[in-house]
């Protein structure tokens, strides 16, 4: 069987090509792969619910009958430790939960805007 002279270069285009196409996407082009994809799902989702509690904690921040000692104590607090006072007084704990939520009190501590 003969094959053709503009077969082998052809071939090697092909090859060269798909590869410059797959380094073009992925660094310039935005391609990402399943995982990454899924890692930034599930990040966006993990904001989305933490932004969605916020109003919960302000709403039991304004309800709650101590609120005034509460408050100093959290102002009282060094800057590190205010998230940790903010979880302490039992703001950033979902309703149905046991256990407070750090990302939910630094959300709750910016929105209290002390």
């Amino acid at each position: 069987m003969n094959t053709p002279e503009w077969l082998k270069p052809g071939i090697y285009g092909a090859l060269i090509g798909a590869a410059f196409v797959g380094v073009a996407g992925f660094t310039w082009g935005g391609w990402v792969t399943g995982g990454t994809a899924n890692d930034r799902a599930m990040a966006m989702s993990r904001d989305d619910v933490v932004a969605s509690m916020v109003p919960v904690c302000l709403d039991m921040s304004r309800s709650d009958p101590a609120r005034a000692e509460k408050l100093e104590t959290i102002r009282a607090a060094s800057n590190y430790q205010r998230r940790d006072a903010v979880m302490a007084a039992g703001w950033a704990t979902v309703p149905g939960t046991d256990a407070a939520d750090r990302d939910i009190a630094q959300a709750c501590l910016a929105a209290l805007d002390l």
